[in-house]
Formats: structure tokens, C-alpha cells, sequence
């Protein structure tokens, strides 16, 4: 393809999807230079978009389940990038007709104006190790579905309860005397029991390899002083903050942890609320564990979270409690000091 444009400046947008994506290109008067469907084909891509190499000025991948190897393939080619924020844009609610074409010139046009929110582009070499704890996190909830299961058919069986320490008890079965003399509920009893002992051994193995991998930063090291914080935790924290620097204020950080209302108002009276899952589910989840594990064993913890139960419910409770250790975390991360409960819970 020959060379198009020789000195204008040009701005480049992909509305990706799971086998395809579209590609549009304007320039500086919004005029649109270009547009094409196109495969998820590396090579196709960057075919494409060679005849304006000289010419493009930024490129925008929207945050979408698959940005990765579309930002580091163009990235790696020494294109511009910026990931786009989809929660974070709003297009004009009186359109009639949106379809790619329009949805990848839109976010080229937002790029051009300057007004384009922006993702955070997590760096390549990190990547790997944030999502094998993400996929701890995904079997550890696997694990725990399946003993609330489990305890929901003893319940209904037995009439007693068993708790989660037992039932994830490797040396000791403590599931099939009770289940006894049911062939039916025995069967699925031992299925459970096998299930989350195996998940647990791949939890265990997960685990080993995060540890022997990965170290806390120095900037994150004081984030185990802070009560309900783990190693595993710390990590998580560490792996989906990124660098604290993109956070300018405390409430910025509380908001991507989602650890803060999501209610508009005016004069006085709730209007409506707005994305409530606008955020890092994961540091969500973080502190939402923590929170739990310091109410637990940490006794000025527990007394917030009893003054706080006390006057509305142990709900509102649990996430107060969250709120002020991402608040914490903040500063224990930005300052680089460690945890001091009596300027948290004064």
C-alpha cells in the first residue's frame, strides 16, 4: 500500500473483539482517513497500519478481556498507545444507530480532543505473576462454593454443622461418617470432599510458586503491619496497585478498591447511583478479606466494627471496616511508614 499522508497527524482506534476488531484512523480535522475490519492477526494488523506509521500520532485499544497482545504488539512496534477506559466513557445517549464503525471512530475522536479517559497500562513483565494470583483467587472461591455446598447438605441431612476448618481437613475425614448408611448423599459427599482437597493442594501449589517468584517492593514491605494482612494479601495489593503514584488522593485509591459509595445527589435528595463495580475487584476483595481477619484478631478492629454494627448493621459494619484499611494502605504505601491503629480508629 503506498504512503497516504506525508506531514498530518493522524489518530488510530481499535474497537477489539474476541476473533476481530475494527481499525479507524482521522486526522487532526476529524476527518476519517480510514477504516477496515479486520482478523486478529498480528501480521494483518500491523500491514495495515505501516502505510501510516509516520503519520500516527497515538493509537487506542479499549480495556477490553483481550487488550493484551494488541497493546504489546503495537507497543513492541514503537506505536503510541492508550488503553481506554470503557466504564469511563459515555457516548450520546440520543443516538439511534451504534454499531463498530461508529464506537472505533468515536474513541479516535476522543483521543484527537484530548478528552479520552484512560486505562492503566499494567507493564508486560508483571503481568504473568498478577494473574496467577488472580487464578489462586479464582479456586479459592471454587473451593469455597463447594464446602458451602457441602455444609448445606450435611445441614439438611444430619442436622448439624460442620465447619469449613474440618471439612478442608487433609489428615482427617470428617465428612463420610456422617454421611453413612445415604448412598446416594455419601457419593456426593466424598465427590465434594475429594474436589476440595485436590483444589486445596493446587491453592498450596499456586501459592509456593507466588512466593518463590515474586518479593514485596520496598514501598509495599510496611503493608504487613496492618491488621488482617498477610503475605498473600500484601502481594495482591502490591500486584493490583501498580505504583501508588497514579493515585492522587486517598479517596482516588478507596474509589479504584471500590470501597466507596456510589450515590448521586441533589439538594439534599438521591438521584440515582451510578457504576458501583467501577474499579480493581480484586483490591475490592482484598480489603474485604482483610477487614474480616482484623476484625477477627485485631481488638481496636473489633471495636470500630462493633461501635459501627451497633448503629446500623454488621454489613455497613464489615464495609466501613474495609474502607478505612485502603485508606491506610494509602498511606502506608505512599509514606512508606508502617500501620498505626490509633490515627485509624481515634
Amino acid at each position: 500500500m503506498k504512503k497516504i499522508y506525508t506531514n498530518e497527524k493522524l489518530f488510530a482506534a481499535f474497537d477489539l473483539h474476541s476473533n476481530n476488531n475494527y481499525l479507524a484512523i482521522i486526522d487532526k480535522e476529524d476527518k476519517r482517513i480510514y477504516k477496515k475490519k479486520l482478523p486478529n492477526s498480528p501480521e494483518m494488523i500491523l500491514t495495515e497500519l505501516e502505510s501510516f506509521r509516520d503519520n500516527i500520532t497515538g493509537i487506542v485499544v479499549e480495556s477490553t478481556f483481550n487488550w493484551y497482545w494488541l497493546v504489546d504488539l503495537l507497543m513492541d512496534e514503537g506505536y503510541r498507545l492508550h488503553l481506554a477506559n470503557p466504564a469511563a466513557i459515555q457516548k450520546y445517549k440520543g443516538l439511534k444507530h451504534s454499531d463498530d464503525n461508529h464506537d472505533a471512530f468515536w474513541l479516535a475522536h476522543m483521543l484527537r480532543l484530548g478528552i479520552l479517559p484512560k486505562g492503566y497500562i499494567y507493564p508486560k513483565s508483571e503481568r504473568p505473576i498478577r494473574d496467577l494470583l488472580r487464578k489462586r483467587g479464582h479456586l479459592v472461591r471454587l473451593r469455597t462454593s463447594l464446602i458451602n455446598s457441602l455444609q448445606g447438605i450435611i445441614s439438611r441431612n444430619c442436622g448439624c454443622k460442620l465447619g469449613a476448618n474440618k471439612i478442608k481437613a487433609i489428615k482427617e475425614d470428617n465428612v463420610s461418617p456422617l454421611l453413612q448408611g445415604h448412598d446416594d448423599i455419601s457419593l456426593s459427599g466424598t465427590v465434594s470432599k475429594e474436589t476440595i482437597d485436590y483444589l486445596g493442594c493446587q491453592i498450596r501449589k499456586v501459592e509456593n510458586a507466588i512466593l518463590g517468584k515474586v518479593k514485596l517492593k520496598k514501598e509495599f514491605v510496611k503493608l504487613l503491619t496492618i491488621a488482617g494482612v498477610g503475605k498473600i494479601l500484601s502481594l495482591t495489593i502490591m500486584l493490583e496497585t501498580g505504583t501508588i503514584e497514579r493515585f492522587p488522593t486517598v479517596g482516588d485509591f478507596a474509589s479504584y478498591c471500590r470501597k466507596v459509595p456510589s450515590r448521586w445527589t441533589s439538594n439534599g435528595k438521591k438521584k440515582g447511583k451510578g457504576n458501583s463495580k467501577n474499579g480493581n475487584k480484586y483490591l475490592a476483595w482484598a480489603f474485604s478479606e482483610a477487614a474480616e481477619l482484623s476484625r477477627r484478631f485485631d481488638d481496636q478492629a473489633r471495636a470500630f466494627y462493633n461501635r459501627k454494627a451497633a448503629k446500623k448493621n454488621f454489613m455497613v459494619a464489615h464495609s466501613a471496616l474495609a474502607h478505612k484499611l485502603s485508606r491506610a494502605a494509602y498511606y502506608v504505601i505512599r509514606d512508606q511508614v508502617a500501620f498505626d491503629p490509633r490515627k485509624l480508629f481515634a
